[in-house]
């Protein structure tokens, strides 16, 4: 059965399936699909098929066969085509993932070398060998890969490799003719695709087709627009090819290309397609001339544009003027080369001619500008052209040479000089505006502006800017703007420009440089003075005591005006935030809490400061806490009111404590003292600390002759009762508080040396016991 019996018969098999595309693997031999489906030329002679390498599924299946897509919205009708996975799962619809392996299916490490890259498995190949008579042969291809994922950023890092591989017979280095148009880049996901938001810009978007959707008659997410394989051969000689296509670093995501039946023939170069998308359409109404190079006297041609004859064009040329797809059948001792190339056409820029307008910064016509302020009206906010540069005559603008270095800061050489923009669209068509430049030298005048000086003074303070716009306001024309300079370099070069809040950068006095344009056009050039004033200068904060045992008393409080007369000022006095009516240098008060005096010069600058007033007062002495009885006597005093307080013993002129308790304190009666530290008072209490004698020496001399409990008398501790006993527990003598005490002696006789006991009861039930000594 010959090959179009064959085709024929599996075209039967399929008339009842739907939109996609329909594979055979057994129908062709490799070296029928490469000899009769690939290859249409009576030119192209020995093709012999030297190499098969596919997966070794379990099936009858292969990883490439012939595909037929009639009648699909594919753009090939049938072909070869070679994948990375099974060939059952390359028609549509596209509902799966082409995701397959095979025992033992490595990469090719050839495919790796070309490309420079490695790790690859699952290689498909087909290599075969052929003999041409013309200069150059091409075939058409398409690449298509599940790696294709839209908005996905895998696309930007991971793509399947394949390369056309051609080298002589004789030689050893393969070319790889798989490259995008007019590069040396191998065609991949990660060289042909659109723009990934998030992941990459487009590269090479003009040759990417499509993200497929479910209905694709392939099952593969993405693919390219047709793409053209070309290699310059020498006529007569055997050349030797290797189709080969791999997954890369793993089996995952497949990828196919599909070769056009019939497309891998004789060729010849009709040049580059001149595309829009390319930047190289031809502009305006221009003509452009195709070449075939072949002008040989016996040489026959025909050309075709859009698939379509054109009658009478038999030349080895063709003059054309409008879009198209053109094409040609050039026979050529009896062998038939083809050529096709896509001339694109597109408008040249529509343009404006624009006048600058410039305020000049002296009385000698010369300005400063940026020409590319023009833009808007030379190119009427067509935002798809563009101003590329601008020239100082006409000619050297049609001409695209000496263009004019810092266009964005030119300065004019005279008054109403034109100057020539050169306006090009994405297609590197363009069109010649002129702009006429024109000088003012209109001012307004601004009065200055004036900035308290902060807290700290030093000659800098912040200015609000647009309170100079609000002030010319009446001096405007309608929608103008106003763009503020720190210096005249600044404003010619249009350069830092300032707004808003600014501080000035040179204490004291600053200009400013001021332009104010209208339509993007200058309409005049003025000065402003920022003047920094000079704020009161106070005091710090500060603390005050007020003795609230004085009301009604007061105290002064003052504004603290530093290195200046204090009447020269206004003054604003608040009390816990409240304005008071107060308005003088000083403030009499009586009363404690927060008072803030804000103190302004007849400018208007102000400083405050805050005075705060807190409370203190004399003492009271609320209790008295006496541990006593024993060696070390303990007295705690517990006072209250505001204030701190600081106490002592007996001496009010003798040193204080902070402390409340006082230790060691002896039998007796003392007096203490509490004084307020902020000099609000002090006050003093008499108290006992009852203590009892160790001995007594009733011998006569006047010394210690009785034994009486210390801290008891009229006044202290009254109703306090003393027994005395002798060892034997003999009562001797009863006596109370107000006696003298004891003198040593049973019914007027003298008793012996000897310890003594006693036992004192106090009124709130307290007993103390102890003995005593009598020494004679």
């Amino acid at each position: 059965m010959n090959t179009t019996i064959k085709i024929l018969c599996f075209l039967s098999t399929i008339l009842t399936f739907g939109q996609n595309m329909i594979v055979d693997s057994q129908s062709f031999t490799a070296q029928e699909l490469i000899e009769n489906i690939l290859i249409d030329s009576n030119c192209i002679d020995n093709v012999t098929v030297t190499n098969v390498v596919g997966g070794n599924f379990s099936s009858s299946d292969q990883s490439y066969g012939f595909f037929d897509a009639t009648g699909t919205t594919f753009p090939f009708d049938t072909g070869i085509v070679m994948s990375t996975g099974r060939l059952s799962n390359v028609p549509g619809p596209n509902t799966t993932l082409s995701d397959d392996d095979a025992p033992n299916w490595t990469g090719d490490t050839e495919l790796e070398t070309i490309l420079n890259e490695t790790n690859t498995t699952n290689a498909t190949i087909l290599e075969f060998d052929f003999t041409s008579v013309a200069t150059e042969i091409s075939f058409r291809y398409i690449f298509a890969s599940e790696e294709y994922q839209e908005g996905n950023p895998n696309t930007c890092n991971f793509s399947d490799l394949f390369g056309f591989l051609i080298r002589p017979i004789t030689g050893t280095q393969y070319t790889n003719i798989a490259l995008v148009p007019g590069t040396n880049t191998p065609v991949k996901v990660t060289t042909v695709h659109p723009e990934i938001p998030g992941g990459c810009p487009a590269e090479n978007e003009a040759y990417f087709e499509s993200f497929n959707p479910s209905d694709a008659p392939i099952n593969f997410n993405g693919q390219t627009k047709i793409l053209t394989a070309t290699a310059q051969t020498m006529p007569n000689e055997t050349y030797h090819v290797k189709l080969v296509i791999a997954d890369e670093q793993n089996f995952r995501y497949d990828s196919a290309v599909f070769l056009e039946a019939g497309s891998f023939r004789l060729s010849t170069d009709l040049g580059p397609n001149l595309l829009i998308e390319s930047g190289n359409a031809i502009c305006g109404d221009g003509t452009y001339t195709i070449q075939t190079n072949e002008p040989g006297t016996n040489n026959t041609f025909k050309w075709f544009k859009d698939g379509a004859e054109l009658i009478g064009e038999i030349n080895d040329n063709l003059e054309v003027s409008e879009t198209g797809i053109y094409s040609v059948e050039l026979t050529k001792d009896t062998c038939v080369l083809f050529g096709e190339v896509t001339i694109e056409y597109t408008e040249n820029p529509i343009v404006f001619d624009s006048i600058l307008v410039e305020c000049a910064l002296n009385l000698n016509g010369l300005a400063f500008y940026n020409l590319f302020d023009s833009n808007d009206e030379v190119t009427n906010n067509d935002s798809s052209i563009f101003i590329s540069d601008f020239f100082l005559t006409a000619g050297d603008a049609e001409q695209d040479i000496n263009a004019i270095v810092g266009a964005n800061n030119f300065e004019n050489s005279n008054t109403f000089q034109t100057v020539y923009a050169r306006v090009e669209n994405q297609a590197n068509c363009y069109s010649i505006a002129e702009v006429e430049l024109q000088v003012t030298n209109n001012t307004i005048f601004i009065p200055a502006l004036d900035a308290c000086d902060g807290a700290i003074v030093d000659g800098f303070a912040d200015f609000n800017l647009n309170d100079i716009t609000s002030a010319i306001a009446d001096q405007l024309p309608v929608d103008a703007t106003v763009t503020f300079y720190a210096s005249e370099m600044d404003l010619s070069t249009e350069t830092n420009n300032i707004s808003g809040t600014f501080q000035n950068t040179i204490p004291n006095t600053q200009t400013l440089f001021v332009k104010i344009e209208s339509n993007n056009q200058c309409n005049s050039i003025s000065i402003v003075e920022l003047i920094v004033l000079y704020t009161p200068v106070l005091l710090e904060d500060e603390s005050f005591i007020y003795c609230l045992n004085s009301f009604p008393e007061t105290i002064t409080l003052i504004g603290g005006v530093l290195n200046d007369a204090p009447n020269n000022y206004y003054y604003e006095w608040l009390f816990n935030g409240t304005t008071t009516e107060v308005n003088t240098t000083f403030n009499d008060i009586n009363e404690v809490g927060n008072y803030t005096v804000i103190v302004t010069d007849p400018n208007g600058c102000s400083s405050s400061r805050t005075l705060t007033v807190l409370p203190s007062s004399n003492p009271v002495i609320e209790d008295v806490i006496i541990m006593e009885g024993t060696q070390n006597s303990t007295v705690t005093i517990i006072a209250s009111g505001d204030g701190d307080f600081e106490y002592a013993l007996d001496n009010p002129d003798g040193v204080f404590q902070t402390e409340n308790t006082f230790t060691n304190v002896t039998a007796g009666f003392h007096t203490i003292f509490v004084r307020d530290t902020n000099s609000c008072g002090m006050t003093e209490q008499v108290i006992s600390v009852l203590g009892f004698p160790k001995y007594f020496t009733p011998n006569g001399d006047t010394y210690n002759e009785r034994w009486q409990v210390k801290g008891v008398n009229a006044d202290f501790n009254q109703g306090t009762a003393i027994t005395i006993f002798n060892r034997y527990g003999k009562l001797l003598t009863q006596f109370t508080n107000e006696s003298a005490g004891w003198n040593g002696t049973l019914n007027g006789q003298p008793l012996p040396s000897d310890d003594y006991w006693f036992v004192v009861t106090l009124l709130d039930g307290r007993t103390f016991t102890g003995h005593f000594a009598l020494r004679r």
